[in-house]
């Protein structure tokens, strides 16, 4: 198997350390789903983001999380390398996040005593923790989405490039408290991917017909 691997020494309450995991996942878009028969958590697209798979298991004292992204050819693909970069960056960064944060410091609660029923029955926490929460990703998919789009009108590679970025951006910044702005340079990054491959077919129709 072809994945990123982390095992993580924690010794922290097993609510504490499922509801940074679930909020993690719902922020960054993932349900639960299969690879080949075997459960996990995915997310993201075939076109723009590349399918992202994740899946974790938690014994009390040490967190093991494994994720990958589907390959050109169906294969597994770990989050390191050049072959598609562009998606695994970004992926492998929002993780490592991830893991700074279930590594802070947490007063001391009674075990199943740390989270509680909020509205709608969500769990929410009785003690204050951090959470993954990403505004620069939301400002910077806006940037890289008005990017895309002017950039499409003189080099659409290089705007090619800003939308796929922009996209990913999105979905970090997605759950964030800018959530609106990340929803934002979604919608402007597709458009500049619109742009991008309209002016890259003319500039074909015009090479071929000068």
């Amino acid at each position: 198997m072809a994945r990123y691997t982390r095992d993580l020494v924690l010794n922290k309450p097993m609510d504490f350390v499922a509801y940074m995991m679930n909020d993690y996942l719902q922020k960054n878009g993932f349900s639960m789903s299969e690879w080949k028969g075997e459960p996990a958590y995915r997310a993201g697209d075939a076109l723009l983001e590349g399918y992202k798979y994740m899946k974790w298991y938690y014994d009390g004292y040490m967190l093991h999380v494994e994720a990958w992204m589907k390959g050109s050819f169906g294969g597994e693909m770990d989050l390191d390398g050049f072959v598609g970069a562009l998606q695994k960056k970004p992926f492998k960064e929002s993780l490592e996040q991830l893991f700074i944060l279930l590594m802070q410091q947490i007063p001391a609660a009674q075990p199943g005593m740390m989270m509680q029923s909020g509205m709608q029955g969500q769990v929410v926490p009785v003690i204050p923790v951090q959470t993954v929460d990403n505004p620069t990703a939301a400002i910077l998919a806006l940037v890289l989405g008005i990017f895309s789009i002017v950039l499409g009108f003189i080099i659409p590679l290089f705007g090619l490039i800003c939308a796929v970025l922009g996209v990913n951006q999105a979905r970090l910044g997605g759950g964030s408290s800018k959530a609106g702005v990340a929803t934002a340079g979604k919608v402007l990054s597709i458009i500049g991917l619109v742009v991008c491959a309209i002016m890259w077919m003319l500039n074909i129709l015009i090479a071929i017909l000068v």
